[in-house]
Formats: structure tokens, C-alpha cells, sequence
């Protein structure tokens, strides 16, 4: 799932070098935080937070397949 959102993230923002995933297991489930660039961050979230909640909807899926849960946090 890390990999998913990592390649998502480089495809849309300019730098793609400042893209960070890293993930973190808690008794909820697995909960990724994307870091990239300030100025990247309203391409990510998109208008009225459609990418994010797209990528969001993406990991979720995955997660239900692998019979886990997944949350996708923008920092």
C-alpha cells in the first residue's frame, strides 16, 4: 500500500524527490502519512479534497482485500 500511494503522489507533484511515505501499524490498522513539498500539497489534495479522498478510497480497498484497515493521512 505504501508503494500505491508513493507512486500516486510522484505522478501528480512537481518535485517528486520530496515525496515521503512511511507507515505505521497501530491496533486500528496500518496508517500511512504522505509528506511532500509545501508547495505540493494543494496538487495532492486536490479540489475540494477529490485526489486525496481518491487515493484514500484506493489504500482502503487494498486493505479490505488484505483484511486489514488503512488510513492515508497528508502532513
Amino acid at each position: 500500500m505504501k508503494e500505491l500511494v508513493e507512486y500516486i503522489a510522484k505522478s501528480i507533484v512537481n518535485a517528486p524527490d520530496q515525496v515521503v511515505v512511511t507507515e505505521e501499524q497501530n491496533e486500528q490498522g496500518i496508517t500511512l502519512k504522505l509528506q511532500v513539498a509545501d508547495e505540493d500539497k494543494g496538487r495532492v489534495i486536490g479540489k475540494q479534497g477529490r485526489i486525496a479522498e481518491a487515493m484514500r478510497t484506493l489504500v482502503r480497498v487494498k486493505a479490505a482485500k488484505a483484511g486489514t484497515k488503512a488510513t492515508v493521512e497528508i502532513v
